[in-house]
């Protein structure tokens, strides 16, 4: 076994019984669901038993995972820096599990557009949470008032625009692709 081997062999082991723990079961319980017995599961997250293909996806199934999840391994860049959208003033992350995805970070200091011509639609989702202050979400006819630590979520057909309320704030927003391709292209 090689050393890439043996790690992923150590790492599916660690996750088996992670998974099994955070769903709050025992070896017994796990070994139920999976039809092992359980100084059978016993011996496969401890390391005494070699792992068998077919129990793999048999544990998968029993733990409520996909055999991918279970044998992935980790990341090599963990940690990524943003990229900062000057025309916007926003720091924006994409997710690598989902690369359709965006993660942003804005700060609003300009309220709402007080013109209904200036709300704009396009395809998409969005969700943010506002960090600090309060934003004022104009989406078709309603005006919602979000407060710190409140989030909005909303498809983005509706007329929608964005605005702080009573001084600066920050909203962390997650947009999916074509939600991000809108806002990249200048339409908001």
């Amino acid at each position: 076994m090689t050393q890439d081997e043996g790690e992923l062999d150590s790492l599916v082991r660690k996750r088996v019984r992670a998974l099994r723990l955070a769903q709050g079961w025992s070896l017994d319980d796990l070994a139920t669901r999976a039809r092992l017995s359980p100084s059978t599961l016993s011996r496969i997250e401890n390391g005494q038993r070699r792992l068998a293909l077919d129990q793999l996806v048999t544990l998968a199934k029993a733990l409520d995972t996909s055999l991918d999840q279970l044998v992935e391994t980790a990341a090599e860049d963990v940690v990524t820096s943003p990229v900062h959208d000057p025309s916007h003033q926003a720091l924006r992350w994409a997710l690598r599990a989902d690369p359709g995805m965006s993660v942003i970070r804005q700060r609003l200091v300009d309220p709402p557009p007080d013109s209904p011509s200036r709300l704009r639609a396009h395809p998409g989702r969005e969700w943010l949470v506002v960090l600090s202050g309060t934003a004022v979400l104009l989406l078709g006819n309603r005006t919602y008032r979000v407060e710190t630590n409140q989030a909005a979520e909303f498809p983005t057909m509706l007329p929608h625009a964005l605005g702080a309320l009573g001084g600066p704030a920050d909203i962390l927003g997650i947009f999916d692709r074509d939600a991000r391709r809108s806002h990249q292209s200048g339409q908001e």
